[in-house]
């Protein structure tokens, strides 16, 4: 637990937006007094925290994840799915041939997913939620980032954080292809 803080804070983020064959556009802005949760790994309830905001999503979830075998969080993103929740996820190529993939777990479970092969590593970890969570970080979606790994993840708090990602999900959705 003395590895999870709740913090409200004043950033400054600086972030790149990118499509195929652009050069890459800054999105800067202030956010101001936007809550923070920061989790650290190894064992520092990063995949607690995740599970926890998903099962809080009332309308939508989208996730963009490179390595995904957190049963976990496959299982509270079914589980959302199942209430009514809007869930989509994009994933690296790797997921398509990984051993342990939660790729086929989601699309079984009906849950719209995509391959994101247009890039040499789809490397993003996010998770945008109702248009207003966003989780990101180095944490992989993995038992071993949780376990074994040194991470971090952020769980920001901000409808204009929020819709920055989304549009970026949406150009990586627009080249990906239906697993």
């Amino acid at each position: 637990m003395k590895n999870r803080y709740l913090l409200i804070v004043s950033i400054v983020v600086a972030f790149t937006l990118s499509a195929p064959h652009q050069a890459p556009r800054a999105a800067d802005f202030t956010l101001d007094k936007t809550p923070v949760q920061v989790c650290f790994s190894p064992n520092g309830g990063c995949t607690k925290a995740i599970v926890n905001e998903i099962s809080n999503a009332q309308s939508e979830i989208y996730i963009q994840a490179y390595s995904f075998t957190s049963a976990p969080i496959a299982k509270a993103l079914v589980e959302a799915h199942k209430r009514g929740v809007k869930v989509e996820a994009i994933l690296d190529k790797s997921n398509v041939t990984g051993n342990y993939s939660s790729a086929t777990f989601l699309k079984n479970a009906g849950i719209p997913t995509f391959i994101d092969s247009q890039h040499s590593i789809a490397h993003n970890k996010i998770i945008i939620i109702d248009k207003e969570t966003v989780i990101t970080g180095s944490f992989n979606f993995t038992r071993a980032a949780e376990e074994k790994n040194a991470e971090n993840l952020l769980i920001l708090k901000s409808k204009e954080l929020a819709g920055q990602y989304l549009t970026n999900w949406e150009k990586h959705r627009e080249h990906s292809e239906k697993y």
